[in-house]
């Protein structure tokens, strides 16, 4: 990605190139610690079946981007969604996937 520095080393956004690469890096860490997550959860339920043998626990596309605030400023993050169709014994609810990388 090219980007034009102003002579006093701003970006066309008004921050600093160092600035604009430090939140891209900050948002891309984010984003794969994310999919490591839930590739991870999918994972780890792959063997749970319903009666036609169709997994329980898929990926469904991303939510909506959000702003993360880091030490590197405001980042936007499209975190993955999870389709968790397992129902809990219990309550009789439907199980959800709540990432432990983002907070709520």
């Amino acid at each position: 990605m090219l980007s034009v520095v102003n002579d006093d080393g701003t970006s066309s956004s008004g921050s600093s190139l160092i600035d604009d690469i430090v939140r891209e890096g900050a948002r891309r860490m984010l984003a794969a610690a994310l999919e490591a997550e839930v590739n991870a959860y999918i994972a780890e339920l792959a063997d749970q079946r319903d009666e036609r043998g169709r997994r329980l626990v898929v990926r469904n596309g991303y939510h909506q981007p959000r702003k993360v605030t880091t030490a590197a400023g405001m980042v936007e993050v499209k975190a993955p969604r999870v389709n968790d169709r397992r129902v809990d014994e219990a309550t009789g609810e439907r199980k959800r996937f709540s990432s432990a990388t983002l907070p709520p």
